[in-house]
């Protein structure tokens, strides 16, 4: 993650992450350690997946205490980073501290690393399903709240594409716009003339009567929303390249195959963020060191 981003972004969320956990005080680790001692703890994975978020596992750390360290492991003689594939059994850190900190972060450090590479994992497989063909994977905005900057950039990880960011990131017309405006025609119209010029207008559609409205109303992307496989070939067909076009609904590793010769531009898979299960990292073997 970039360190300026991480500074004025995702900071702020690793805090409220802490404070949630630590009330007032870590009443169990208080009790166990109540003054400092140097400790260390092995960071190590126990499943098969692809790693993400390693920079914000370290910056939970340093958070509660900057003079923590956290030695990143080598594998096959380079140092495990994001995108890694990484093994069951593996060791892929080591955290040195006050083991009063090594403690009471253990939990949230954990919480960002496991969901971020669950995420890249799940990602990572549906992208190679879609080898071969033109068609790029994007992530939605079904994200987990005051989680949506890790979860995107875990996506990116996997190798999967960001679609917008937030409602202010770009222009989606979705059928309760199109209802609000009165038809697909007049959401474009008022888009178009509301928006900066800079910004593509996306519409997001249901069968083919409103893919060419969209087309009329010169929509720049064009959605195409729980439609079968034979419906989006003929929109594709009939679209022919005045727009780019996108597919979505309930598109998932299991059935994401069935889109990838059709040639469509796009698809967007909410299962990236709001389905990956986690990927099992644990702390384990925890040593105190003395007070050095």
């Amino acid at each position: 993650m970039n360190p300026i981003t991480m500074q004025l972004v995702a900071d702020r969320y690793i805090r409220l992450a802490l404070e949630e956990d630590i009330n007032s005080e870590d009443v169990s680790t208080n009790a166990v350690m109540p003054e400092y001692r140097k400790g260390e703890v092995q960071l190590i994975c126990k499943e098969d997946g692809v790693i993400a978020g390693l920079s914000v596992f370290q910056r939970v750390f340093t958070m509660l205490d900057p003079s923590t360290t956290v030695q990143l492991a080598k594998s096959n003689g380079k140092v495990v980073a994001d995108g890694d594939q990484v093994l069951n059994g593996q060791l892929l850190a080591t955290v040195t501290g006050d083991v009063r900190v090594l403690l009471s972060g253990e939990r949230t450090a954990l919480n960002y690393l496991q969901r971020m590479s669950g995420i890249a994992t799940y990602t990572r497989n549906v992208t190679s399903l879609l080898a071969g063909s033109h068609t790029r994977l994007l992530d939605t905005r079904k994200t987990t709240p005051c989680m949506r900057i890790f979860e995107k950039y875990a996506v990116g990880v996997g190798g999967g594409n960001n679609h917008r960011y937030n409602l202010s990131d770009g222009v989606m017309l979705k059928d309760n716009h199109i209802d609000a405006a009165g038809g697909v025609k007049e959401a474009v119209t008022a888009a178009r003339q509301y928006a900066p010029f800079v910004r593509k207008i996306e519409v997001e559609v249901e069968n083919l009567d409103m893919v060419k409205e969209a087309v009329d109303a010169g929509a720049d992307i064009i959605m195409l929303d729980n439609m079968t496989p034979a419906e989006m070939a003929e929109a594709i067909d009939f679209i022919d390249g005045r727009a780019e076009t996108e597919c979505s609904g309930n598109m998932t590793k299991e059935n994401i195959q069935t889109i990838t010769s059709l040639g469509v531009d796009y698809v967007s898979s909410g299962a990236l963020t709001h389905s990956s299960p986690i990927l099992d990292i644990s702390l384990k073997h925890l040593k105190v060191l003395g007070y050095g």
